[in-house]
């Protein structure tokens, strides 16, 4: 099992593409258990340009689903799943959501999440982002991988 997974890797587990790709490495990993990923923060991302012109700020809302993608990382290597047409991953809820102090272009998201509970196709984790050793954003998320009808 790999430890250290690529942008190219990541694609073909992730059925995200860009904007919308949030995760573009996986640093360590523990099979089954826990994943460390990477998302560097550059300043020609679309969202910027709303968020705010004056003051790019990272949207909370995808710190959330980073988290969330590098969890359907970690639980697409249990089931085995692919990147398909077939198939999506979806969010069944967020607890426990909080963040820190803002994001902004320059920074590198150090992105933690660990398996927490699996019941049926239903998967939480917990998840944690940090910038440069101090914690931004953390978040217990729930959801679920399944095939599109």
């Amino acid at each position: 099992m790999e430890k250290e997974i690529d942008i190219h890797r990541i694609r073909e587990i992730l059925p995200h593409r860009y904007p919308f790709l949030l995760v573009d490495r996986v640093v360590s990993l523990t099979p089954g258990e826990r994943l460390t990923a990477v998302k560097n923060v550059t300043a020609n991302e679309p969202f910027f340009d709303g968020h705010f012109p004056y003051r790019p700020v990272f949207p909370g809302v995808l710190m959330l689903e980073s988290i969330a993608q590098a969890s359907a990382i970690l639980v697409s290597l249990i089931i085995d799943a692919k990147a398909s047409q077939k198939n999506v991953y979806l969010f069944a809820g967020v607890d426990k959501a909080r963040f820190k102090a803002p994001v902004e272009p320059g920074d590198q998201l150090l992105i933690e999440v660990a398996l927490e509970a699996q019941r049926r196709a239903l998967w939480k984790c917990s998840g944690k982002i940090t910038v440069d050793g101090h914690t931004v954003c953390s978040a217990d998320v729930l959801f679920t991988h399944r095939p599109i009808e």
